[in-house]
């Protein structure tokens, strides 16, 4: 088979560097210095401006801590904050339905308007709803007549229609039904407005009669009023809408009532010893409704309007703990305890958690890390979390809080700055990177390649370097139109000249190489034939034929005569192809080719070709198919003609080539590897066929090769002459 033989490339010297010391590099070794200074100058001030942050924002955090200390205890000591912790315990079930409140106070001056509504405002237990309306249920005792409890508020109503002394008829005026829930019992009372005679100010105000409700609109004839049930009405001059005109419009109405409680009384006057405030008061339950006079239906029945109903929806509770709450910054934390009660009944108020934003879990490590120096220079430095401890006097005993600070909020707000902050500091670093690749790469690479190619020209001009390694060296990828690109520019002129004079030098020793070769292997076909003329010992020509042999091995032996035959010219002449190929098989044997059998033609065909170069074409194909056929078989040629062409065919059974090198085969320098050198013969250098090809070119003519069933065939096509 047919194998792809390649030649090796001319490997020049590996150019020599000679080392260079450090010295050489110092203005690299500057500069990239320099770069690092400055990077680690900018992180360096970078932790000293956070830590010097952390400082202030610490110091400004234990003023701000103090402030929201005296801020808490401010607003526990106002009757607003003491009633938000009294009933801490029932505050958290909702503004409705109502539930009684412990006041700060031990009563209410219910029997003035401005004194109850200054109480109630005070101590912040109004519910507000969403109409403008209030109420606030509060208890109140009394060291002889026992417990109430208070109903205050205000809602919006018409002019108040009142009840007449002795009527039963209770749809057609203003009342107020009052609901309460305790202890499993339910007591109801309904209060119908009587009007009394104007004072200052208020045109209309009058009493609210308490009877027991039974669930009609009209009274008994004989219902009483309950004599510890207190209430009354004042409304305001004022219209509601500033639009509105008197008498029709709203107007604010305003009402305060104390509930006798008889169970309170109960606990007054019994046996145990009374529990004030009552522990169930988180359970009890108030409604307070204020009815208008009932509209006409036609000849339906009458409807009720309620003008005010204390379970109405969407109403704001009172003031809580959590109002307190809100006065504390993220983290920190108070702490109310009783004194004299346990750890466990304290109660526990925390600062709202504000959404940080994201930060850096390393920030907030480095910012942990930072020192603080909150002390004078030379002192101890301290870390410590801020607490403090107060005492809170309220008419149910005094409690303590304590204060504890949030250092780790003052270090996150600090790490969210800070992870802002991180990205302008990247951006400083990634710019010094930028500038130092940027001069990396533009120049102190370029300055070092230069450097060390320069000092490689030096050293191998000196005496015993000069040579083709010098043809190796390369500064042209260093050119430029600033000053080292031009001062590399004119290092690669003076380099580039120097190596086209070596590759000159190099392609004239190639091509007389070549051309020895050429001629050597031109001559080796007719020394073969003349070798089987004059092969015997004793044949006086025999050893003149060995002699030009041996001297044609040595001029043949190097390199392929590859550019010799293209440059090669042939006469152009005229050929009986049908007498040459008969001629060709009768003097084959002359060859050492035998066995070769031509299956004449119909007669003379003339062609463009010359005589001795088809020889040569036609005696390496039968030597290519001498090699390949099985001992005994024939090598035939054929020969078929048209009117323009002519082409010859010789065919020998055997192996066929392989499909990928087909087209291959007659290209210099492919041979069969495994064939063996014959003796007194060269070795195969796969030119035979290469010859033959650029033969049959020059003539004018082509050859190929197919694999047929049994072996290969190669076909000669030529111009045919007239």
């Amino acid at each position: 088979m047919k194998r792809l033989l390649r030649r090796p490339a001319l490997e020049m010297p590996r150019l020599e560097m000679p080392r260079l010391g450090l010295p050489a590099f110092r203005l690299r070794i500057l500069v990239r210095s320099v770069f690092l200074l400055l990077a680690a100058a900018t992180v360096a001030l970078s932790v000293v401006l956070l830590k010097e942050e952390k400082e202030r924002a610490w110091q400004s955090y234990q003023n701000g801590f103090k402030r929201s200390q005296s801020e808490v205890m401010a607003r526990l000591r106002h009757p607003s904050g003491q009633l938000a912790l009294l009933n801490a315990h029932i505050q958290g079930q909702g503004a409705t339905p109502l539930a009684p409140l412990l006041l700060p106070y031990a009563a209410i001056d219910f029997d003035d308007q401005n004194k109850a509504q200054q109480a109630v405002e005070m101590a912040g237990c109004a519910v507000q709803y969403p109409d403008g309306a209030s109420a606030c249920a509060a208890i109140g005792n009394n060291p002889y007549a026992g417990g109430f409890i208070y109903l205050v508020g205000s809602f919006y109503a018409g002019e108040l229609v009142p009840r007449e002394r002795g009527a039963l008829d209770l749809a057609a005026v203003h009342r107020a039904r009052v609901t309460l829930d305790m202890r499993g019992t339910t007591s109801r009372w309904v209060a119908p407005f009587e009007a009394l005679p104007p004072q200052g100010s208020i045109q209309t105000r009058g009493r609210l009669t308490g009877f027991a409700d039974v669930g009609e609109e009209t009274l008994d004839v004989r219902a009483r009023p309950v004599r510890d049930f207190r209430g009354w009405l004042w409304q305001s001059n004022a219209c509601r809408d500033p639009a509105g005109t008197a008498p029709g419009c709203l107007r604010r109405t305003f009402y305060s009532i104390r509930l006798p409680v008889e169970l309170f009384r109960e606990a007054l006057f019994g046996k145990q010893p009374l529990v004030w405030p009552p522990e169930d008061l988180g359970s009890m339950r108030v409604r307070v409704e204020m009815l208008g006079p009932a509209a006409d239906a036609g000849s339906g029945p009458t409807r009720t309007p309620a003008l005010f109903d204390s379970n109405t929806p969407g109403a704001q509770p009172a003031a809580s703990l959590a109002d307190v709450a809100r006065s504390l910054l993220p983290g920190e934390k108070v702490q109310i305890r009783k004194l004299g009660s346990s750890e466990q009944d304290a109660l526990t108020l925390r600062g709202t958690e504000v959404e940080a934003g994201p930060t850096a879990p390393w920030l907030i490590r480095l910012i942990s890390w930072l020192p603080l120096d909150l002390q004078g220079p030379g002192e101890a430095k301290v870390q410590e979390v801020p607490a403090g401890l107060d005492i809170l006097d309220t008419p149910l005993g005094n409690y303590a809080v304590t204060f504890t600070g949030n250092l780790r909020g003052v270090e996150q707000g600090l790490a969210v700055v800070a992870t802002r902050m991180s990205w302008y500091l990247g951006a400083m670093l990634a710019a010094i990177a930028l500038a130092w690749l940027a001069v990396e790469v533009g120049l102190l690479r370029r300055v070092t390649a230069l450097t060390r190619r320069a000092a490689a020209v030096s050293y191998n001009v000196q005496d015993g370097h000069i040579g083709p390694r010098l043809g190796d060296l390369d500064v042209s990828d260093l050119r430029g139109s600033d000053e080292l690109g031009i001062l590399a520019g004119g290092l690669a002129d003076l380099l580039q000249r120097v190596k086209d004079d070596i590759q000159r030098e190099q392609l004239r020793a190639q091509q007389e190489r070549d051309m020895w070769h050429a001629v050597g292997h031109e001559i080796m076909s007719p020394l073969q034939s003349l070798m089987v003329l004059h092969g015997g010992p004793g044949d006086p020509g025999h050893r003149y034929v060995q002699r030009m042999q041996q001297a044609v091995h040595v001029l043949y032996g190097t390199a392929s005569p590859a550019e010799a035959l293209q440059a090669a010219d042939l006469p152009q002449g005229r050929l009986d192809l049908d007498a040459f190929l008969r001629h060709v098989a009768d003097n084959a044997h002359f060859a050492g080719i035998g066995n070769v059998v031509y299956q004449g033609g119909t007669g003379p065909v003339v062609v463009r070709a010359d005589e001795f170069a088809l020889e040569d074409v036609v005696t390496h194909i039968l030597g290519n198919a001498d090699r390949y056929r099985p001992a005994g078989t024939a090598i035939t040629l054929t020969l078929k003609a048209s009117e323009s062409t002519a082409s010859a065919t010789l065919h020998n059974q055997g192996s066929t080539i392989e499909e990928d090198l087909l087209g291959r085969i007659f290209e210099l320098g492919v041979s069969d590897p495994s064939l063996p050198t014959p003796p007194g013969g060269s070795e195969h250098r796969g030119q035979g066929l290469f010859v033959a090809k650029t033969y049959m070119a020059k003539m004018g003519g082509t050859v190929n090769a197919r694999n047929t069933e049994d072996g290969v065939a190669f076909t000669l096509t030529f111009q045919r002459l007239g």
